[in-house]
C-alpha cells in the first residue's frame, strides 16, 4: 500500500506551531488536542522541524522545570524523518525503526501533506490482516466464490 493512499482514508493536514512558542503552550496543546508531535514552521508550507512527546521529556529529563518555559525552537528536532506519498509503507515502517521515531512527515513533491503516525500503521496493518483472515475463511468455507 502507498502511503498516499493511507493518507487519502487518514486525510490531509497537519498541525503546526511557532518556533517562539512555548513547549508549555505545545504541551497543553497536545493534552487538548490528543496528539503528541506537531511540526515547527512559520508558515504552513515551511517546516523547520518538529517537536514530539518524546522530545519535550528529554527536555524535561535535561533541563528541569525550566524546560515549560523554554522556547520551541530549542528543543525541536530539525533531522525530520520524512517520506513520499508515493512511498510503500514498508518503506515507512522501516525509516520508523531505524530512526527510532513515531511521526514521520509526508511530503508530495516538497509539500507537507500530512504525518504518518505509527498509529496509523498499525491501523492499516490490523485492517489488512482482518481483510487476509476473512478472505481466507471465505476461500476454506466456499463462500463468495463461484
Amino acid at each position: 500500500m502507498l502511503v498516499g493512499e493511507i493518507m487519502k482514508n487518514k486525510g490531509v493536514g497537519v498541525i503546526a506551531v511557532a518556533p517562539d512558542q512555548t513547549m508549555l503552550e505545545v504541551l497543553r496543546l497536545f493534552r487538548d488536542s490528543n496528539i503528541g508531535f506537531v511540526v515547527v514552521g512559520q508558515s504552513n508550507d515551511e517546516y523547520l522541524g518538529s517537536l514530539s512527546e518524546r522530545d519535550c521529556c528529554n527536555a524535561v529529563a535535561e533541563y528541569g522545570s525550566e524546560a515549560a518555559l523554554m522556547r520551541v525552537a530549542d528543543v525541536m528536532n530539525r533531522s525530520v524523518a520524512t517520506c513520499s506519498t508515493r512511498d510503500l509503507l514498508p518503506v515507512v515502517m522501516g525509516i520508523m525503526t531505524q530512526r527510532r521515531t513515531r511521526h514521520v512527515l509526508v511530503l508530495d513533491g516538497g509539500d507537507v501533506v500530512g504525518v504518518l503516525s505509527i498509529g496509523d500503521v498499525v491501523k492499516h496493518r490490523l485492517e489488512e490482516a482482518q481483510r487476509t483472515e476473512q478472505e481466507l475463511q471465505d476461500y476454506i468455507c466456499g463462500t463468495r466464490y463461484h
